[in-house]
């Protein structure tokens, strides 16, 4: 049912064809909005019919913002009596962007994740453990109504409480995850407490990671610490939530649904559209979203259209893995620097466990870049001798990859802070 061959591998000609129609569908129905209808008025937005999609590169971009500007009505294109759910982002300045949904939009949105969730393999007969957070983050509540719409048990379990995570995944025989990656290293520790090998003593064979940022090499360490596939996603609020890109079980970039989404990669400093295969600022278009229909949404996330069609048949562009954001880069004595490739660097490395935190701090109005490792737990009783030479290579690594020498400090397993939700690695005291 979930595996809809007509739409995953249309022709290229006929899915540009979709997209046009869907795309003037969506132009109309976004001029009912006050925001989108004060942008018709003065000009900078015209709504009559496109003629070629390429026309769209003509149309304004709209910006996180934007929606906080237009809190908390603007962007609504239907009567708020057909409006059934609102998810809101986290905002830490000014107003939280947020994000409504018709009833109409949840069925859309379930039909993409099942639609996700199948195309891993998962089947009715799986048990699905959801430890993501619920409530108004889209994360946990898009995969919970996804898989009952697939028709599988969903343990709505939530993050935390690890030993309790580890109950329910031994005595139901979870077979699929939906997890944060940083969490899912830190639940690892306690198998290892409690003497439980997750590749024999437990049913998974699925994990769904997202919602943060992480690199190739934190997705293998999964896969090898539990013995099972770990598929990534990606999504954000402003379009549904999760299920907008998935990974497909070749594992090589995640297939963005263009029959719901049309997809650019522009310059994030010039507002260019780039062409397939170059990094830059991803920037989405709603095609089958009623309440809050979105014109060139710039998501501020960092990645490239993966050239080429995949082995799996399906001919849904992909994009690559999210590299950051254009808000996460670092400048370091004015070399940028994203997060993601110190984890890179560092996942790479067998004697360096689980964890890290950044710290970037001004001394002598030079900034100095500082990342504490933690170790495992074999290699940090070693010799003073050994870990010297370890922390030496270490500083090597990160200073041929970045470009600026770390100040790099070792410490011992399970020493760093860790959250339930999101991971927190980076800390800018500069300005402290």
């Amino acid at each position: 049912m979930y595996w809809e061959k007509d739409i995953e591998t249309m022709d290229r000609r006929e899915l540009d064809s979709y997209q046009l129609n869907k795309l003037n569908e969506t132009l109309q129905l976004a001029g009912r909005s006050p925001y989108y209808r004060s942008l018709s008025r003065r000009e900078e937005l015209n709504f009559k019919e496109i003629k070629s999609i390429e026309e769209i590169k003509e149309l304004p971009f709209t910006t996180k913002k934007n929606l906080q500007d237009g809190f908390p009505y603007d962007f609504l294109a239907v009567d708020l009596k057909d409006v059934v759910r609102l998810h809101s982002s986290s905002g830490t300045t000014g107003n939280p962007t947020v994000v409504y949904h018709t009833k109409e939009d949840i069925e859309t949105w379930e039909n993409l994740i099942a639609r996700c969730m199948y195309m891993t393999g998962v089947r009715e007969d799986d048990i699905f453990q959801n430890m993501m957070g619920y409530g108004l983050f889209t994360g946990g509540i898009g995969f919970h109504y996804g898989a009952e719409k697939l028709g599988v048990l969903t343990i709505p379990i939530g993050p935390g409480n690890s030993a309790r995570q580890i109950w329910f995944l031994r005595k139901f025989k979870t077979s699929v995850i939906h997890i944060l990656p940083s969490y899912a290293l830190r639940l690892y520790s306690f198998f290892n407490e409690m003497e439980i090998n997750p590749r024999k003593d437990l049913n998974l064979k699925i994990a769904f990671i997202g919602a943060e940022s992480h690199s190739e090499e934190i997705r293998r360490k999964i896969e090898d610490l539990y013995g099972i596939k770990a598929y990534n996603s990606y999504g954000l609020s402003e379009m549904c939530g999760p299920g907008v890109a998935f990974e497909c079980p070749c594992q090589k970039g995640m297939h963005v649904w263009e029959d719901h989404f049309y997809m650019e990669i522009i310059n994030p400093d010039t507002g260019k559209v780039l062409p397939e295969g170059e990094e830059g600022e991803l920037v989405l278009t709603t095609f089958k979203r009623r309440a809050m229909p979105l014109i060139r949404y710039r998501t501020g996330d960092l990645t490239r259209i993966i050239p080429g069609t995949c082995d799996c048949g399906r001919t849904h562009r992909r994009i690559d893995r999210i590299k950051g954001r254009t808000d996460d880069m670092l400048i370091i004595n004015g070399v940028n620097i994203f997060p993601i490739q110190i984890e890179m660097i560092l996942m790479r490395i067998p004697e360096i466990g689980h964890n890290y935190l950044i710290e970037i701090r001004k001394e002598n109005y030079m900034d100095r870049l500082y990342i504490k490792v933690e170790l495992n737990e074999e290699v940090f009783i070693g010799t003073l001798f050994e870990l010297e030479k370890l922390q030496v290579r270490i500083t090597d690594d990160l200073k041929s990859e970045l470009g600026v020498t770390p100040v790099v400090k070792l410490v011992e397993p399970s020493s760093l802070p860790v959250s339930e939700g999101k991971a927190k690695r980076v800390y800018d005291l500069r300005n402290n």
